[in-house]
């Protein structure tokens, strides 16, 4: 089984910002070519799980039902465009909680794949940052930075490792992964 787990804001939406949150769906803007990514993984038989921190629920700048909100519409585009999420997980905490779940810990990928009772033979962790870079690498993941949203190319000097692969965006990464791995 292929797995590949996608951080969402500045993979699948615009990045809004450090200290800045996606509260709602209007603000919800889709990086252009990452449903299509979507469906390019979906459709090469990769299970596709959304994990992201979103401690802006625990400091109320936005609901639960915010969030299930963009988490349906989101779904909708997705399953029209022929792809596939097989489920989102969110760590609600903020840093302070000290969770389990919050990346760069392991808790919402090992959660996705303990509750659909996948065993990844090989898996892959997207992500636009080196928070996303340490939980994939810690979780086993081969992992795949995208320049999309927060880290930028610039700062390769003080990265801590280089990731697996990097990539302008998910729809770059999906072809390589697709021709690839799929």
């Amino acid at each position: 089984m292929k797995v590949a787990f996608l951080d969402r804001d500045g993979v699948i939406n615009e990045y809004p910002g450090d200290r800045k949150y996606v509260r709602n769906w209007s603000e919800f803007k889709l990086i252009p070519g990452s449903i299509e990514g979507i469906r390019k993984l979906s459709q090469a038989g990769f299970k596709l799980f959304v994990v992201s921190n979103q401690a802006g629920i625990s400091k109320g700048l936005y609901s639960q039902k915010d969030i299930d909100d963009i988490d349906r519409r989101l779904n909708r585009i997705v399953k029209k465009e022929g792809g596939l999420i097989s489920g989102i997980y969110y760590c609600t905490h903020t840093s302070e909680d000290n969770c389990t779940c919050r990346k760069p810990k392991t808790g919402l990928l090992e959660k996705a794949v303990r509750e659909l009772g996948v065993k990844p033979k090989v898996s892959f962790f997207v992500g636009d940052t080196f928070m996303d870079m340490q939980a994939g690498r810690d979780f086993g993941s081969k992992t795949v930075l995208v320049l999309s949203g927060k880290e930028k190319i610039t700062n390769r000097g003080s990265w801590e490792f280089e990731p697996d692969y990097i990539f302008d965006n998910l729809l770059v990464a999906a072809h390589y992964l697709c021709s690839h791995y799929g």
